[in-house]
């Protein structure tokens, strides 16, 4: 359950439903596996991966949701065979060769006659709304697979005013200073991975994993010209992550203090477990992403509709 990465959105306006709304809403998009001819298929599924539970797992205040999808697999290499071998029957029986257009259109019909047959894997996505904070959470490493989800749950309820997180200073920016200074805020600890790019179009990139990145050679990339654009960090001896150029947080770890945590509430079932851990993720990451904005000089846009709502 526990989140291994984070894009991070911002609500621009308050997210007033209510879990019993949301699941309302979601279940108009339930997830249905693909139909014999359909190459894709999303839409929601519980959480706990259980179809006769809910859509929505409320706790303390937070949402999570999940998508579903499911996709086809039918190699090209697959289809070209077949093709081929179709081919090649029509021009044994008739005698002439098959044409652009025609082959083209027999293409087509393989490619209906295989798909019925084509196996297929399924993917999840998981995220959460914190409407107290103004945080949509979708844990993915991709932020074009993050997006699929805004983008269902956008129709789904038909408008989702979020935007990524921006802040007043540029990322790359504040943790160059970090590893040049050497000193960055008390509660954050520069761990020994890093990448470094040249701000030009066609930079040179330097990556570095279990490398002191105090060392001199360091300082030389960045006395150069290059920025930092990825970052191993500790914060508050809670958790640990790699940060990159537009806040995405990457390889993201709850460490002991929190394992331990989780470990000691005593949970009857599945469920109960996967509760506590949420909670417990929840609120960990509410305080870690408030301050991750004060780390990088607050937010870019003043959000004054979630201030409000926040002191309510």
């Amino acid at each position: 359950m526990w989140f291994k990465n984070l894009v991070l959105y911002r609500f621009t306006e308050a997210f007033t439903l209510t879990a019993e709304q949301l699941e309302e809403a979601l279940g108009a998009r339930r997830f249905a596996p693909c139909g014999s001819m359909e190459l894709a298929a999303a839409g929601w599924h519980p959480p706990l991966r259980r179809d006769d539970l809910p859509l929505v797992h409320a706790a303390n205040g937070y949402l999570m949701i999940s998508l579903l999808k499911e996709e086809k697999i039918l190699p090209a290499s697959v289809v070209n065979e077949a093709l081929e071998e179709r081919a090649e029957e029509i021009e044994a029986r008739r005698g002439t060769p098959v044409g652009r257009k025609e082959r083209r259109d027999l293409r087509d019909e393989v490619f209906n006659s295989l798909l019925p047959r084509a196996f297929s894997h399924t993917r999840r996505t998981y995220a959460y709304v914190d409407p107290r904070g103004g945080w949509l959470v979708v844990d993915s490493a991709s932020a074009k697979k993050a997006e699929e989800l805004v983008s269902l749950l956008r129709q789904t309820l038909g408008s989702l005013p979020v935007a990524p997180l921006a802040t007043q200073s540029r990322p790359p920016a504040v943790m160059t200073a970090w590893l040049l200074e050497q000193d960055p805020p008390p509660d954050v600890v520069i761990e020994d991975e890093c990448e470094l790019r040249s701000p030009d179009e066609e930079g040179a990139i330097v990556r570095c994993r279990r490398q002191d990145l105090s060392a001199p050679e360091i300082r030389n990339h960045i006395d150069a010209g290059k920025e930092v654009v990825r970052l191993a960090v500790s914060w508050n001896d809670r958790l640990n992550c790699t940060l990159d150029d537009v806040l995405g947080v990457k390889k993201l770890r709850f460490l002991d203090v929190i394992q331990e945590q989780a470990a000691e509430i005593d949970t009857a079932d599945e469920i109960e477990r996967f509760d506590a851990d949420f909670a417990i993720m929840t609120l960990e990451l509410s305080q870690f992403l408030a301050r991750l904005v004060e780390l990088f000089g607050g937010e870019a846009v003043q959000r004054s509709v979630m201030a409000d709502n926040n002191k309510s």
